[in-house]
């Protein structure tokens, strides 16, 4: 996207400059930003200042969108506390800077609520009771990590570091923070030497078969291997990187550049994690401009005020999609965007001007170049379900190429190519994994395929993967993106521009060399690509190169020489054909009409026992269709590896039914979407069957506390020198939280808690201090809860499903439909006890079992004795 005028070795940031490099990772938020507390000695128990940041609606890669809007997000953070009135340390918070907010920003550029916990960090017992002022202690430790390891990405930051300054009584959640932190693959990652060094000579550990050696291959394979896994990884290309390929181009006069034909944009960089391992390798990202400007057929530019009013149009027309889908409830997971966008277009249809009625068509196919799908197959209820969790920051090429990523990734890397998988085979055995005649085998296996593979049917799984997971397969889309990459003897385009577009007359061809990228400066040679999206990409993949490269000389010329340039003959050009590409067949994954955001939770789940793992883009809901979000899989499934092996090494049983933590959480959420009792915020579910009164019930407790907007900013906060990082940072942590919590009761206890009077506040007093009950974390229900779930799951086996694809509720309940509509991502709080208004209170916190812990406190290189973990580190 980014094409500079000269063709410099140096990529030192000018600022007088129009081409734009920077360093975007480099999490330097305390130069950006003033701290905001204008009151030296604020109450640390009341402190709630708002900042302001911006969120764009789905990605719109060609083209930012000029007026995002708005939301606030509340941080209830302490700040400095004069000694002479901190209290007692056991209810003290804890004061490691003066900038607890900064560091608050950079863990939410990480993936992380500012001031409370993750679901991950719940489901992994980080703390023993949820809630209070460990909990608040827990995450200000935590974000400090986050932030002394982002000040120098290129070390490995030590537990030691912190001994020094972090008292002693507070050590138990430095460990836990930390060991967190460290086996999930959020500090200490990449390619830097020293994280190289940890990397054992020999491994001690059980064999892992990685099938793949894209980014999410290659962010597993060197992380299992820190872990001391011997690692094979399996490719069927004779290169590593999968859809992410960058090649070199050349021509004579030593002209030459890379191209890249695949994932070619740093959607996001603050806290992007393959903007850290680029800022390991000392590169400097170029940001990509705002400015694109767009041509009619004939070549006239587009008039700007003509261009400003179908754009905002457009976005109305968005808004209007949203509010539709929310009237039609649960009716809109069955229609697609297209049908909708199509019907408001009608309205207008006949008062608009064919000029805008093409440039309305082009906003159309950067929809679907956002989205690699059509528009008629996008589901209008969820396809935007991930813009909650879009990373902040600029859009950025890496100069030289991605390749560069792929090649520091791979380096030292067991990789064997052209090794192409038809077959696994997993039990509770172990694995194997085969290869035209060749069988390997391995105590686990990672399968980062793509989902066209998986749709594809091209590997075959014995046995055969579970329902579910094959439901969520069919039910994702996977769409295409091609490209037309070309090198020219010269520059001969504009150098104060990265993109420009061009419109089309012909609504079945909109995508068709729609959107062009100038690489010239990042590319190092005088590269243009021409992006092929909707159903001009499935056309392209039968059209004739030539003829592709002529129409694209066509377009080229008919902008260029009525200016009176010349458009020279290109020195080489390249065409994709991704979707016959037989080790991915498309591009990347969307939405589709009847899938949800669950899905791509589906697609992660491990099976057969924890021998079987998934990674790749299309097994995160939070960031699927990028090249970070493959990578951040590969970390998460070496941690759930490392996690299995631990657990076995321990003879810790593990209940086959469900076997493991994702297919558990997504059964128990599947019973409890047709709850048997519901009062409140009260669901419990038993079997029919048994009328005993002292038959096994299941209790779940929901938590939750809207969030509601701020009208005005603090004064201070509308002083910030630098609000431009506000208006980019944007994260699902703002919005409205949940937090699920369960017991075990028995079917007289239930009809008793209905009974009780005064609300859910006097029910849960009810449960704790008559029943004596404790509310845990799904894991702490134990296998005494899984029986109870397996014998619900069998006898509601004959009743009709309900869609995975939502979790509707009645009126007034919040639900996975509405949480897509109004792009609030609900995640779990870690505050228990609601107080009369109906808000919750962190200080009065129900009664956590300490089975929470149970077998979530193994980690990679832990050794478990009691409640003591080892550093992993071995500093």
């Amino acid at each position: 996207m980014d094409p500079p005028p000269q063709f410099s070795s140096s990529l030192n940031p000018n600022p007088n400059s129009p081409n734009v490099f920077l360093d975007p990772t480099s999490d330097s938020i305390t130069n950006l930003i003033q701290n905001p507390n204008s009151n030296p000695n604020p109450n640390p128990t009341t402190l709630s200042h708002y900042l302001s940041f911006s969120v764009p609606k789905k990605r719109r890669r060609g083209r930012s969108q000029r007026n995002p809007a708005s939301f606030r997000l509340p941080l209830n953070l302490p700040t400095d506390t004069p000694s002479s009135s901190r209290t007692p340390a056991s209810d003290e918070i804890i004061v490691i800077n003066k900038e607890p907010k900064t560091e608050a920003l950079i863990a939410l550029t990480a993936g992380f609520p500012a001031d409370s916990l993750t679901e991950e960090e719940i489901d992994a017992a980080v703390l023993p009771v949820i809630g209070g002022i460990e909990q608040v202690n827990y995450t200000l430790i935590r974000n400090h990590i986050i932030a002394k390891w982002r000040e120098n990405v290129s070390n490995w930051v030590s537990k030691k570091t912190f001994l020094d300054y972090i008292p002693q009584h507070y050590h138990a959640l430095l460990d836990s923070a930390y060991n967190y932190l460290l086996s999930h693959g959020y500090i200490n990652f990449g390619v830097a030497s020293p994280i190289k060094e940890r990397i054992p000579a020999e491994a001690s550990k059980p064999s892992v078969i990685i099938v793949g050696a894209g980014l999410a291959g290659l962010a597993a394979a060197r992380q299992l291997m820190r872990f001391g896994f011997k690692v094979t990884v399996l490719e069927g290309r004779k290169r590593a990187g999968g859809r992410v390929y960058t090649k070199k181009m050349e021509g004579g006069n030593r002209v030459c550049a890379a191209a890249d034909l695949g994932g070619s944009v740093l959607t996001g960089t603050l806290g992007n994690p393959l903007g850290i391992v680029g800022r390991q390798l000392g590169e400097l990202l170029h940001k990509v401009r705002d400015k694109c400007p767009l041509y009619c057929m004939d070549g006239r530019p587009v008039d700007p005020d003509t261009d400003v009013k179908v754009e905002s149009a457009f976005n109305r027309m968005l808004d209007k999609a949203s509010r539709l889908r929310q009237l039609m409830g649960e009716v809109s997971v069955d229609v697609s965007l297209g049908a909708a966008l199509e019907t408001f277009q009608q309205v207008f249809k006949d008062s608009v001007s064919d000029e805008e009625l093409s440039l309305f068509n082009w906003h159309l196919a950067n929809l679907e170049y956002a989205n690699a799908g059509l528009l008629s197959n996008l589901s209008l209820a969820f396809w935007d379900q991930d813009d909650p969790y879009d990373m902040g920051g600029d859009h950025c090429f890496l100069p030289g190429g991605n390749g560069k990523l792929v090649q520091a990734l791979a380096e030292n890397v067991p990789i064997l190519y052209e090794k192409t998988v038809h077959t696994i085979r997993y039990s509770g055995d172990g694995v194997q994994v085969i290869a035209g005649s060749q069988v390997f085998e391995g105590d686990m296996a990672l399968c980062t395929v793509p989902l066209g593979v998986l749709k594809k049917g091209s590997i075959k799984f014995i046995p055969e993967l579970p329902q579910r997971k094959l439901d969520g397969i069919k039910r994702l889309g996977f769409g295409l993106l091609n490209k037309v990459a070309m090198l020219f003897p010269h520059v001969f385009w504009e150098m104060d521009l990265d993109t420009f577009g061009h419109l089309s007359d012909d609504p079945s061809r909109r995508g068709e060399f729609f959107l062009f990228y100038s690489y010239a400066t990042v590319a190092g040679g005088p590269l243009l690509i021409a992006l092929v999206a909707g159903e001009a990409a499935h056309k392209f993949e039968s059209m004739h190169p030539t003829d592709a490269v002529t129409r694209v000389l066509q377009i080229l010329k008919g902008i260029y020489e009525p200016k009176g340039i010349n458009v020279p003959e290109p020195i080489q050009t390249v065409c994709t054909r991704w979707g016959s590409d037989p080790f991915c067949f498309g591009s990347y994954s969307n939405v589709a009409v009847g899938a949800s955001g669950d899905d791509y939770d589906i697609l992660a789940e491990s099976v057969g026992d924890g021998r079987l793992f998934f990674a790749g883009e299309a097994t995160t809901r939070r960031y699927p269709a990028t090249m970070h979000g493959a990578f951040v899989t590969g970390l998460r499934e070496a941690a759930n590896m490392a996690h299995h092996a631990n657990i076995r090494t321990l003879k810790m049983k593990v209940d086959k039914a469900p076997s493991n933590a994702h297919s558990c959480a997504s059964l128990l959420a599947d019973l409890f979407r047709e709850p048997d009792i519901e009062f409140g915020s009260f669901s419990i579910i038993f079997a029919q069957k048994n009328t005993d009164p002292k038959s096994p019930a299941i209790l779940r407790v929901t938590f939750g506390e809207v969030r509601k907007k701020c009208n005005e900013v603090a004064k201070q906060d509308q002083q910030h020198s630098n609000k431009l990082l506000f208006q980019q940072l944007q994260s699902h942590f703002n919005q409205q939280q949940q937090l699920h919590v369960y017991t075990l009761l028995t079917r007289q206890q239930v009809l008793d808690l209905r009974e009780v009077r005064g609300g859910d506040e006097m029910r849960l007093n009810y449960l704790c201090e008559k029943l004596g009950v404790k509310l845990v974390g799904r894991k702490g229900l134990g296998m005494n809860a899984d029986t109870v779930i397996d014998f619900i799951k069998s006898e509601r086996g004959n009743r009709k499903p309900v869609s995975t694809s939502l979790a509707l509720k009645p009126a007034g309940v919040s639900s996975k439909l509405k949480a897509g509509i109004t792009k609030r991502k609900l995640i779990r709080r870690a505050k228990v006890v609601r107080k009369s208004n109906g808000s919750v209170d962190m200080g009065s916190a129900t009664k956590i079992s300490e089975e929470v812990k149970m077998t979530d406190l193994v980690r990679p290189d832990v050794t478990v004795s009691g409640s003591n973990q080892s550093d992993l580190s071995n500093p």
